[in-house]
């Protein structure tokens, strides 16, 4: 008993001293942040001086963008803004990028060509029909130049993925069929791929740990995209989570489904290529034949019959 009082005793004594230096290093803390909020009080020039020291883009040029987004949120069509939402989305939420700034971007551009093309039809001397056409010109390119860089990132982005989609399910599903379980054999293949499906595996593994269900993280994979490769599996892995299908099954047909797509789409791009070689055959390779063979025969004919016609 003695013992036990003693222990009880060091061990109350300890959580009295742990208790204690909490309490002391909590009060420490607070009195820190005082200090730091009463510095900033009695010393506006310095506050002044850090504000001053940030860059110029992000003390003026962002917030001077983001008011200019939200006013041209107001007077632009919910539809303009739901089909820049998506396109973002396409392109992977890049950061730095919303709704609102593109619609800001798109002003930039449509005053800053405006201005460039009134100064350039001032110097050129240009009539007002030429001044009109130039500057309409010059609008229409303004204001969709944002949203054309902002497709093509997204197109690229999804090439990307359309490229890496059969080799990544043709990995998914050997590592399933040899006893992996979907989510181990989905990080497995998005820490191999690596890249934007491997990111949007990512995504999907993390939205499922934070609680989704696969079946809703899959559907949103699938949303996140615009290539029907991707979301007919992502379709065919939810009916194979909701009916009680076997995964591998599921995942060796999709496997040889993209193959056999992918084969299809590189056959269709090489019956394209006779079409295409057309122009610049046309345009390159034929004067330059031409020139080469015909060259020496006009000269011959300009020597023979014009020159001397005696």
């Amino acid at each position: 008993m003695l013992m036990l009082g003693i222990l009880a005793a060091f061990a109350a004594i300890v959580l009295v001293v742990a208790t204690a230096g909490d309490f002391v290093l909590e009060r420490e803390r607070m009195f820190r942040m005082l200090r730091t909020v009463r510095a900033i009080e009695l010393n506006p020039q310095q506050l002044r001086k850090r504000e001053l020291a940030a860059p110029f883009v992000r003390r003026v040029m962002v917030p001077g963008m983001e008011r200019a987004g939200r006013f041209f949120r107001r007077m632009t069509p919910i539809g303009v803004l739901e089909r820049l939402r998506q396109e973002l989305v396409y392109a992977g939420s890049p950061p730095g990028w919303d709704a609102e700034r593109v619609l800001a971007m798109k002003a930039v551009t449509l005053g800053g060509g405006v201005v460039l093309a009134l100064v350039f039809s001032k110097l050129a001397d240009l009539d007002a029909l030429q001044g009109i056409v130039l500057v309409a010109l010059v609008v229409y390119v303004g204001y969709y130049l944002p949203e054309w860089i902002l497709r093509s990132r997204s197109g690229k982005r999804q090439y990307k993925i359309q490229r890496a989609l059969p080799d990544a399910l043709d990995l998914l599903s050997i590592t399933v069929e040899a006893g992996l379980a979907f989510d181990a054999a989905m990080a497995r293949v998005a820490r191999q791929e690596g890249g934007p499906l491997g990111e949007e595996m990512h995504r999907v593994l993390q939205e499922m740990q934070l609680g989704k269900s696969r079946s809703e993280a899959l559907r949103d994979f699938g949303e996140r995209s615009k290539i029907p490769e991707l979301k007919s599996f992502c379709l065919a892995m939810i009916q194979a989570d909701i009916f009680g299908i076997s995964v591998s099954k599921v995942l060796h047909v999709q496997a040889a489904e993209m193959r056999t797509k992918r084969r299809q789409r590189a056959e269709e791009q090489a019956q394209k290529v006779p079409v295409k070689i057309i122009f610049p055959l046309i345009l390159c390779i034929f004067p330059s034949l031409f020139v080469v063979l015909l060259g020496p025969a006009a000269i011959t004919i300009y020597e023979n019959i014009i020159k001397r016609p005696g």
